[in-house]
């Protein structure tokens, strides 16, 4: 029999070394590295020489496409790429008390219908998921029940004659493998229990969904790899003053990412929205600065959004800056490109930056949006209320383009706007725009546009 080995293995980022340190030279973390013992990859009383051989087939099979089961939710179809593919591992993370627990008992009890769903819960008694069914209005629907955290368990109850569609696990974190001397959550037993799960997930061609737990960073705890050995990862965003929810893809095997659903919280559940773009301007207030709309593109799917600005005098020898929903390194990138190329100096002023509705934008075609947000604040000039803005600045002042203009114009013309500030397009193509283009070439124009604005306004005032 081979000795097992022993490593230190780093529960933030699951990095291993051959001895103790009190920090982490991967990911830098003080006081997370842990013993654990390795096993050896041969069975007892074989060589880890031997192993059978495997079989090789063409690469342009004969198999039919697999077809994906629907669940019915549209907004969380679209982000599965049009529905749940057998045999896939799908990964879905978010703040505590987001909604995952109760968006996947709304999934299990909508594919009910049409096959075997079990649900798994680790942190839950039984009692409590089913007050959670009640309130959801689902406690009708066919779903086999258990609340298990021991993989060997799990493993010899699914792995049986009967034909699974869909299990959940909630969550990975609680689970744990009997073989491993570590405790639940760390990254040896979160590797192993997924590894196990997957495993028999694509043996036996039932989806797998796992729900995981956040750091404080806002990344899924346990070991990166975790991430690599799912086939989609979904992360749930939202604010908990806000009433929805956002579903999004980082990672999709079986279909595009950074697609998002978009969720209404309500007492009964999560019902979906959609028209993402008309909830995020409901509450709009026109004809106020400081206040720009946004076309944006969130996958395939073309959202509109509200960036607020709010210039203001700094008691402070250090201006504070202060972004919600965007990059904070972008906001300095454009306040200097506004002081350097445009003369528009914000050095001793408080800045606040925010994407109104709670979404995180992360595409850097809201770069003139932010910009003419700032602006609209510092000159007391609002944007015009039927404009939206969008394009990518660039440090030497140049406004420059961005994909999929034709479909941000098609979402904000449905919406009611008529006009729209945006890089200068090298093709044009035939036909009439849906609304009528204002093509910036530089920022400086921008900041002209608007100062005509405000000169306009006092006139007229």
């Amino acid at each position: 029999m081979a000795k097992p080995q022993t490593r230190y293995v780093c529960q933030s980022c699951g990095a291993s070394t051959a001895k103790w340190a009190g920090r982490c030279e991967s990911c830098g973390a003080w006081n997370t590295i842990v013993e654990e013992q390795a096993e050896s990859l041969a069975p007892k009383g074989q060589s880890a020489k031997g192993g059978r051989k495997i079989d090789f087939v063409d690469l342009a099979g004969a198999s039919a496409e697999i077809p994906r089961a629907i669940t019915g939710i549209a907004e969380f179809d679209r982000v599965c790429g049009g529905g749940l593919v057998p045999g896939s591992a799908i990964l879905i993370g978010g703040d505590p008390g987001i909604g995952k627990s109760t968006l996947l008992l709304q999934v299990v009890a909508r594919l009910a219908t049409k096959g075997s769903t079990i649900y798994i819960s680790g942190e839950e008694a039984i009692d409590q998921v089913r007050l959670r069914a009640k309130r959801l209005k689902v406690e009708g629907a066919q779903v086999a029940l258990a609340a298990a955290t021991s993989v060997r368990d799990i493993l010899a109850s699914l792995d049986g004659t009967d034909h699974k569609d869909v299990v959940v696990i909630d969550s990975i974190q609680t689970m744990y493998v009997d073989t491993l001397d570590s405790a639940p959550g760390t990254v040896a037993q979160v590797r192993a229990s997924a590894q196990e799960l997957i495993r028999l997930a694509k043996k036996r061609g039932f989806a797998l969904f796992l729900v995981g737990h956040v750091t404080k960073e806002g990344v899924i705890a346990g070991p990166r790899v975790l991430e690599h050995m799912v086939d989609t990862v979904l992360y749930f965003e939202g604010e908990r003053g806000h009433h929805f929810r956002i579903l999004r893809a980082v990672k999709n095997r079986f279909g595009p990412t950074d697609e998002i659903g978009v969720f209404e919280m309500t007492d009964r559940g999560l019902s979906e929205v959609s028209n993402p773009s008309a909830l995020f301007l409901a509450e709009r207030r026109g004809d106020v600065s400081g206040a720009a709309v946004f076309a944006g593109m969130e996958g395939t799917r073309p959202v509109l959004v509200e960036v607020q600005a709010l210039v203001a005098p700094s008691p402070f020898s250090t201006p504070r800056r202060q972004v919600v929903g965007w990059d904070s390194s972008r906001l300095a990138m454009i306040t200097a490109v506004l002081d350097a190329r445009c003369g528009v100096s914000l050095a001793g002023a408080d800045v606040y930056l925010n994407v109104a509705g709670g979404l995180k934008v992360n595409e850097p075609a809201a770069d003139l949006a932010c910009a003419a947000a700032l602006i609209s604040s510092l000159t007391q000039t609002p944007v015009p209320t039927d404009t939206v803005v969008f394009g990518e600045i660039g440090l030497a002042g140049e406004v420059r383009q961005v994909s999929q203009t034709e479909a941000r114009l098609k979402e904000a013309a449905k919406l009611g706007f008529s006009k729209a500030f945006l890089p200068r397009r090298r093709k044009q193509r035939g036909g009439d725009a849906p609304l009528e283009l204002v093509e910036i070439d530089q920022l400086a124009e921008l900041v002209q546009r608007l100062d005509g604005e405000s000169t306009l306004r006092r006139k007229r005032a």
